[in-house]
């Protein structure tokens, strides 16, 4: 077995100093997007990359009956833009093994886990509900029982009796706890540079936009409130916040993203119309959680037609733009 953190993808990486992507601003509308997409964005910044680079996939979100597209980045285009290959991992022994070994190989580990363990969720899951969720191990050392992850908008360290929370798996309670999907991200090839990574990524936004959905999202969501909101007020209030991660913070997050990844992607004034419409649509659903939170106390839908048309319009004025666009976009990458 290799020593503990012998190397590390993100070596310089330090819980106790480290500094989160300007894209988890706590100014943002939504500083946190999903445990997936942050997780990336931390793990590329770390390496002194543009996580903007990657943003063209946002052009792809759905409206999926019950929720909008919990979205992630293709893993072709990590590894066009900067040099990642990822691997799904197999969990056959020891979990600490595994990662003490791929870890050692300067490589990220993604494994999904409980939410319960993990102290960076203090005050939501961490003691007191499991949650799944999904980590980046860039070090371990079992001997000390510690654990440093990237998740959410940061760095963090588990260690002790949340440490043996994450690793374990295995016989529990006279029950079999089923291992981890995990996968190792391999920084085997040269990153872009930022030119290359710019015209690379133009062309990636083209072909996302031709991928994007052939009906507006906001306008299916809108057709399916009623029933929603039936469904979400029939529940125990916490449901509520579940509901309101899987459809509104979905959509809002997903397009603050793409304002952000246009800004870095265009000349100066390029994109300025459709990241307008991004900004708008983004604060437009952090302000429609809590038309929505009444609506459901009230079982009512009274008040919330023009704000979702509203929506509706700023999705359809972003896209309009965007394809006017898509021809310039394959031309110039």
């Amino acid at each position: 077995m290799r020593s503990p953190s012998e190397s590390a993808f993100a070596p310089r990486a330090d819980p106790d100093s480290y500094t989160a992507s300007a894209l988890h601003d706590p100014a943002r509308d939504w500083p946190q997007t999903n445990c997936y997409v942050d997780l990336w964005i931390e793990a590329i910044a770390s390496r002194g990359l543009a996580p903007e680079a990657m943003l063209g996939f946002t052009a792809t979100l759905d409206f999926e009956g019950d929720q909008f597209t919990f979205f992630k980045p293709p893993l072709d285009d990590l590894e066009k833009l900067y040099g990642f290959s990822i691997r799904e991992l197999s969990i056959y022994d020891d979990l600490a093994g595994h990662l003490v070994e791929q870890c050692g190989r300067g490589r990220l580990v993604m494994i999904e886990t409980d939410a319960f363990h993990l102290p960076d969720t203090r005050g939501v899951s961490y003691g007191l509900e499991s949650s799944k969720t999904t980590i980046g191990v860039n070090r371990i050392d079992p001997a000390a029982r510690r654990i440093d992850y990237f998740h959410n908008e940061g760095y963090f360290r588990a260690e002790g009796a949340d440490y043996d929370g994450v690793i374990a798996f295995g016989a529990k309670d006279g029950r079999l706890k089923l291992p981890p999907y995990a996968e190792t991200l391999k920084p085997d090839f040269a990153a872009l540079q930022e030119r290359e990574a710019r015209d690379c990524a133009r062309a990636l936004l083209a072909r996302h936009l031709a991928r994007r959905p052939q009906a507006n999202p906001i306008s299916a969501f809108a057709a399916r409130l009623p029933e929603l909101i039936e469904r979400v007020a029939s529940r125990e209030p916490e449901f509520f916040h579940k509901f309101a991660f899987n459809s509104l913070r979905q959509l809002g997050a997903n397009f603050e993203l793409m304002g952000s990844g246009l800004a870095w992607l265009g000349e100066p004034g390029e994109f300025a119309a459709e990241i307008e419409q991004c900004r708008a649509i983004s604060g437009s659903a952090k302000s429609f959680q809590f038309l929505l939170a009444r609506a459901i106390m009230r079982r009512k839908t009274v008040g919330l037609e023009q704000p979702i048309a509203m929506l509706s319009e700023s999705y359809n004025g972003l896209f309009e733009g965007l394809t006017r666009r898509q021809g310039a976009l394959r031309l110039a990458s």
